[in-house]
């Protein structure tokens, strides 16, 4: 018999041989460990569900997510992405608590993410991002500033050099208004929460709990109406499945996915998530005992993940 002919597929293996006779014969595309691993972390399934969600999507990490969502077996993707790198988040603020800066600098191990060397660079472009960039500071524009006549992605390169490791400034974020902030104690996660409407040391304290709250719960959005509707037309294919699935009539199937849309919607919204100190109160809640105070924005940085 004459050498099949194949389709690869990302992760490896063929998904399809197509013999010269015109016959297809689908076959088990090869996934790894490490993306069964992946998957896991990502969406809370179990290994063999992941391995056979990676191996239905041909290796694609997303769509197998998908597969599993759709058959109610993974958790809500909560944005992890693969992890890429160690390193730390670094935040700086000012005493009055009107201005806060948020970078993360990422290196190839957690060894030379501990040293001293590293913690006080990442210390040092956190300063200098409060103190001499704007606000809203994107991070092309941040790696061209200078520091001492040195362009702050040339102070990076050098920090490599002599470390003897890949390091690269990630994310940067720059707030003003009224501001919380909070770093886990670790420098995997910070947040900033940009607050309106209030000022003074009640709306700061508040503004704190609800950058707490999102390093915990990692909101999409603020509002509803801001998560992007990417994400919603991925929900909406995903419950169109479920309830295909679960065989519902089809004259109340409609109602039924907008109710899933809602769900995850409210879920994945900062000001409609149940507080993480008191979850008799949402978030909007909490917001609303400051009179006037609005969230306008927040960032969430986790080393690792995908920006």
């Amino acid at each position: 018999m004459p050498p099949p002919i194949g389709s690869h597929v990302p992760g490896g293996g063929f998904h399809t041989q197509t013999f010269d006779d015109g016959n297809q014969q689908t076959m088990t595309t090869k996934v790894s460990t490490k993306d069964i691993a992946e998957l896991r972390a990502r969406t809370g399934a179990g290994m063999m569900d992941c391995k056979k969600a990676l191996e239905e999507a041909g290796g694609d990490m997303a769509k197998a997510g998908e597969i599993l969502r759709a058959k109610g077996i993974a958790k809500a993707d909560k944005r992890a992405g693969r992890a890429a790198a160690q390193g730390l988040i670094a935040i700086d603020a000012s005493a009055d608590g009107s201005t806060a800066a948020m970078i993360e600098l990422n290196t190839e191990t957690d060894f030379v993410a501990r040293n001293d060397e590293f913690k006080a660079l990442a210390a040092r472009l956190a300063a200098h991002a409060l103190n001499a960039s704007p606000v809203g500071v994107t991070l092309e524009a941040f790696l061209a500033e200078a520091i001492d006549g040195v362009t702050i992605e040339e102070v990076v390169k050098q920090a490599s050099g002599r470390t003897g490791e890949a390091m690269g400034l990630k994310r940067v974020a720059k707030f003003a208004g009224t501001i919380g902030e909070y770093r886990h104690f670790n420098g995997q996660v910070g947040v900033l929460v940009e607050v309106d409407g209030a000022s003074g040391d009640e709306a700061i304290a508040m503004a704190r709990e609800v950058a707490l709250h999102v390093a915990s719960a990692d909101p999409l959005a603020v509002n509803v109406g801001d998560i992007p509707s990417e994400l919603l037309d991925r929900e909406r294919r995903i419950a169109e499945e479920q309830v295909a699935a679960e065989g519902k009539p089809e004259a109340i199937r409609g109602k039924i996915i907008e109710g899933k849309l809602r769900k995850f919607a409210s879920e994945r919204a900062l000001v409609e998530q149940p507080f993480i100190k008191d979850d008799s109160k949402s978030v909007g809640e909490i917001v609303a005992e400051v009179a006037g105070a609005r969230v306008v924005r927040f960032a969430r940085f986790k080393v690792g993940e995908e920006a």
